[in-house]
């Protein structure tokens, strides 16, 4: 998607485009209704472990490129699928009133309670998800609403573990006692990149995430000072400098928390052109069309 958004050159075969438009179709397929009334799976093979896991990563991921479609292709029924991901995901509990974002539910108990966890990766596909949203239609649907409640509940549960540390973004689910694991050292990159990308679609909200980001950025590249060669990320950003930890996730966390800071120096993502060739429909599309804002 991200390659069709900034005019890559296509592959021989099938466009970006038709590639993201696959995947989406393929979600469609995979939309579950046997139990609770519907969200996508975890995991697609029943061997799998997590197979009956319904996660908001899963959902929130299929809730961004539905909204990211209809950005670029200007067809209003990716807009239809976002709302019913929304309903959905707000019905059983995944989305608080308070936009908490929970990790996910069980659907071999119906949904009937959730997993409270909350990452910072969660949050991060709603926050510019809903942004997008709030791109391509107008400031008076709930989506700028729902974007700056997501914005705010990451203030208040990602961002100033200490009092030395105000603004600098953290794992609360398992940085302070140290217990992250290998895929959980990646999710603020996601967190990083979004709330950034978030700020190029709705400039309103630039300063805000300016706000947060910069001491991020800061503190992240404090910690990028350690192992053999003086130039490895750390984890804890707000441990002052590197805490002794390695690996691609820091790193991946650290770039994205730093380079976003350029954000004015590129464009926004681009749109299709209209009536382009390399429009793909969604299966079944009804074809209304809006244009998105640039």
């Amino acid at each position: 998607m991200a390659a069709a958004e900034y005019n890559f050159p296509n592959p021989s075969s099938l466009s970006w485009i038709e590639l993201a438009t696959n995947v989406f179709n393929d979600l469609t397929t995979r939309w579950n209704v046997t139990t609770c009334n519907g969200g996508l799976k975890w995991q697609i093979y029943s061997t799998n472990v997590g197979y009956d896991y319904k996660s908001s990563i899963t959902n929130g991921g299929f809730f961004q490129l539905s909204a990211r479609l209809a950005r670029f292709t200007g067809n209003t029924t990716y807009l239809d699928w976002n709302e019913k991901i929304w309903d959905w995901m707000t019905g059983v509990g995944l989305i608080s009133d308070g936009y908490n974002v929970f990790d996910g539910t069980d659907d071999s108990i119906n949904c009937s309670s959730v997993n409270h966890d909350q990452w910072t990766y969660n949050n991060a596909a709603l926050i510019y998800g809903t942004a997008i949203l709030a791109n391509v239609t107008d400031d008076t649907t709930p989506w700028l609403n729902r974007t700056l409640g997501f914005l705010n509940a990451a203030k208040s549960l990602f961002l100033s573990p200490y009092p030395n540390a105000t603004n600098v973004m953290f794992e609360a689910e398992c940085e302070q006692p140290n217990t992250c694991d290998v895929d959980q050292f990646s999710f603020k990159a996601y967190l990083s990149r979004w709330m950034y990308s978030t700020a190029k679609l709705l400039p309103q909200l630039e300063n805000a995430v300016i706000d947060i980001m910069v001491p991020t950025a800061l503190a992240a590249a404090q910690s990028c000072s350690g192992g053999s060669n003086g130039r490895s990320c750390g984890t804890r950003w707000w441990y002052g400098g590197w805490d002794g930890a390695v690996g691609l996730g820091q790193q991946m966390s650290a770039l994205e928390a730093i380079h976003g800071l350029l954000l004015n120096t590129v464009n926004a993502p681009s749109v299709a052109p209209s009536n382009s060739s390399a429009i793909a429909l969604p299966y079944h599309p009804q074809r209304r069309h809006f244009q998105p804002r640039r």
